[in-house]
Order: C-alpha cells, then structure tokens, then sequence
C-alpha cells in the first residue's frame, strides 16, 4: 500500500537523476517559507555510505540556508570514529573554500554515543512490547537516549541512502536516528537482537524485529523530522523519497531491493570479496562478509581482500582482541561468560564470523571467514579469524572464474548477493 505524503522521483532504468530533478524533490518538500526563522538540523551519515550527500545538502541549503535561523549538521556516526572538518566537507562534497565562504555559518557537529552528557533519555521501550516486536525473543526494559543537540531545532532533515543492512534488513529512515545518533543501550539490544536472528534472516528483508524497534524509538523522538531517503545508483541516484522516515524509507527500500541485490544461480566455494577504502577497520570491513554469505558455498573460504585495513577496530578492538570472532551458537552457550560484554561488539563478531555451531565444546563454522589484510597472521589467529598475505594476492588470478566456484565483487559491502533458491543451510536456520 502506498504511503500518503511521499515527495518522489525514480529515474529510467539503468539511469540516474539530474541536479535538476532532486532539487525539484527538494522544493515541492521544503516550501522555503515554511522554514522562515527556523533553526534547522541536518542529519547525515559518515564517509563509510556510497551516496551523493553532497548533492543534497547543497539543494537544501540553497533551498532554506538564506531564509533559517540555524542551518547546521550533525553526523550519525553510531559507534565509528568522529570526522574532522575536512572529512566532513569531502562527505558533503564541498571544497575549504566554499566551507570558509558561502557555508560558514554552517556548524559541523559529530555524535558522541559514549558520552552520557551528549545524550538526553526520551523514555523506554517496556520489557512487554519488546516481546511482543522481537517475536518473542526477548523481555526487557530498552531505554532510549539520542543525541540531545537535536532539541535546539525546530526541525531535522534526515538525508542518507538506503542499502540492504545486517543489523536492520535495509538501513535508512529512522537507523540515521537509531543507532545512527543514539546512546548505547538501544544500539547495543538491537544490535544482539539482530545477531541471534542472523544475517541471512536479517539482510536484505523489510520487515524486521529490529526495524519494528528501530521504529518504535523513533516515535520517540518528538522534534519534527523530514527524510530524504536515496537509492544510490554508480555515482547518482535511482530514486530520491522524501517524507516521515517512516514513510519514505518503505517506498525507497523498495526500489533499493531492485537495485542493490543479486540472485546468483548457484554458491561459490572461494570469494575475494575486495572491501573498499571507506572501511577503514574490519568493523566496518566486514561488511565484505555480511552481503556474500548468502552465496558462499558449505565448507568454502570468503577473503576479505583489504591491504589498507590495519585494524580491527578504531572503537572497539580492544574487546574483539579479548572475544575474537565466532558463530552465534559459541556466544549463546558460554552466555554467563560473554553477556557482560557490549552486545553490538558480539553481534559484529557473529556477523563476520557467519553460520555455525558450537557443541560439546568445539565450534564448527558453516565456511572460513579469511583476512588478506595489513594485519599478521598471528593476529588474525588470535581473533579466531584465517590469514592470507595479501601481497600474495593477485585479484586478476580470482577474476572470470565464475564457472570454477570462484567469485570476485571489487567493490564489496552495498550490494547483496542472493541464490535464486535458498541452500539447506539457509532452511535450516530460518526458524
């Protein structure tokens, strides 16, 4: 059904918007006189999302910038690392110059999910409702607590791309809230909740428990908020909706399934999934796992193939060096030993890791989960993880050899691979 109030436009297939055409979706949402004297917040995600940011933070400034009180960003980094000024002019694609010209009076601001003082509680998800949202799953008390800048603003605008997601099943509307510009007791339940789903229940499905409660808390939140959600096509966009983040994100997922996920004939026994620059650890590397897995073979070996990655994890590596990397069943039988621990730090374990079992004491994965990163051998022992030297590595030598079991994606982590008909392993764990 469609959604009433949804600003759109989609772009010919194979085919991309012009300038013309989203500044157009930008008018018809942001009448400027409307924003006369209002102080607005512009809520964007970091430099680890492929999409023209910067092609719509100019049009809503062009649009209300001269006419509002406040026109500032804020960037929803959830738990990454914070951006510098200049990093963050190259997420909104503008140069030094234009920073210190016609966007000076643009303040940049950078979630900070750790620090209690940055945060402001707008209630809690009852122990009841949670049950009733998570299947099941869990009966708890979720507080919720979000960046408490957001309430010097009379308005937010929510501008992100919409990709198949590991944790929520498609990211965008309200996950640029939550955990995007969250406090960590949400971010840390949904996340887990995710991971005793799984990834391939999760990824690449609308409808998920942790969509439910990402929406939940977004309800939550009582300043007025205005979405652009983008399916990104190469450098443009297939499609821009704009509406409640709610709304807008139904329709733009969507479309997103179209663009963003591939059906593949059969499983690959070998991956070099090639993860790009913009993950800059394996936290956020991992993503070069979570789209594959549904197409890596029983018994075969996914490379995250990235020679920049010298990390684990800027925030967390400190606790992944102490849990390593493993299936879910090895965290939900030793739970006394690892609850303890933050469950969205076990949830990126598993995730990477991927399927598996853990009985009578031995974990068995369902395939091996290889690193060919600037990280030693010893390392990716010690995090539970393969090792291959990635200067051993020639992606020419993997490359059109699809019919050999052996698969390459150059640019891993946004788009989906699928099977046309789901492996018994998939079946058996969709209950």
């Amino acid at each position: 059904m469609a959604n009433p109030g949804v600003i759109s436009r989609t772009a010919d297939p194979a085919g991309t918007l012009t300038q013309e055409q989203v500044e157009a979706v930008v008018a018809q949402a942001c009448p400027t006189e409307d924003y006369r004297d209002q102080r607005v917040l512009l809520i964007v995600p970091d430099g680890t999302r492929t999409a023209p940011v910067g092609l719509l933070f100019r049009a809503l400034h062009r649009q209300v910038g001269a006419v509002t009180k406040a026109f500032d960003v804020l960037i929803a980094l959830g738990t990454h690392q914070p951006m510098n000024d200049p990093a963050i002019c190259r997420r909104l694609e503008i140069s030094e110059t234009e920073r210190a010209a016609q966007y000076r009076q643009v303040r940049f601001f950078n979630h900070a999910w750790d620090n209690p003082a940055a945060l402001e509680r707008i209630g809690v998800i009852p122990a009841e409702e949670i049950q009733r949202l998570s299947g099941g799953l869990f009966g708890m008390d979720v507080p919720v607590e979000i960046n408490r800048r957001i309430f010097d603003y009379d308005q937010l605008l929510i501008v992100g791309p919409v990709f198949p997601h590991e944790v929520v099943g498609f990211s965008g509307g309200n996950k640029y809230l939550f955990p995007g510009i969250a406090g960590p007791d949400i971010l840390h339940f949904f996340h887990w909740l995710s991971a005793v789903i799984t990834n391939p229940r999760i990824i690449g499905h609308k409808w998920t428990p942790v969509r439910k409660v990402i929406d939940r808390a977004g309800g939550l939140v009582t300043v007025p908020k205005l979405c652009f959600c983008l399916v990104v096509r190469g450098a443009g966009l297939a499609g821009l909706f704009a509406g409640s983040p709610e709304a807008a994100w139904d329709h733009a997922s969507d479309l997103a399934c179209q663009v963003h996920v591939v059906y593949l004939d059969k499983p690959f026994h070998t991956i070099l999934s090639c993860a790009p620059p913009m993950y800059d650890d394996l936290w956020t590397g991992g993503k070069a796992m979570y789209k594959l897995e549904p197409v890596l073979a029983d018994g075969g070996e996914l490379i995250i193939h990235a020679p920049h990655i010298r990390e684990v994890s800027v925030t967390h590596g400190r606790v992944l060096e102490v849990i390593g990397y493993h299936c879910r069943d090895y965290f939900l039988e030793q739970w006394e030993r690892f609850k303890h621990h933050p469950w969205g730090v076990l949830a990126h374990s598993t995730h990477v890791k991927g399927i598996g079992t853990y009985e009578n004491g031995v974990e068995k994965p369902r395939a091996t989960v290889t690193l060919a990163t600037h990280m030693d051998a010893e390392r990716c022992r010690r995090i539970n993880l393969g090792y291959r030297d990635f200067k051993g590595i020639r992606v020419e030598d993997f490359a059109g050899r699809e019919a050999d079991g052996v698969l390459v994606v150059p640019k891993a982590g946004e788009q989906l691979f699928r099977l046309k008909e789901s492996p018994a392993w998939a079946r058996a764990n969709a209950g």
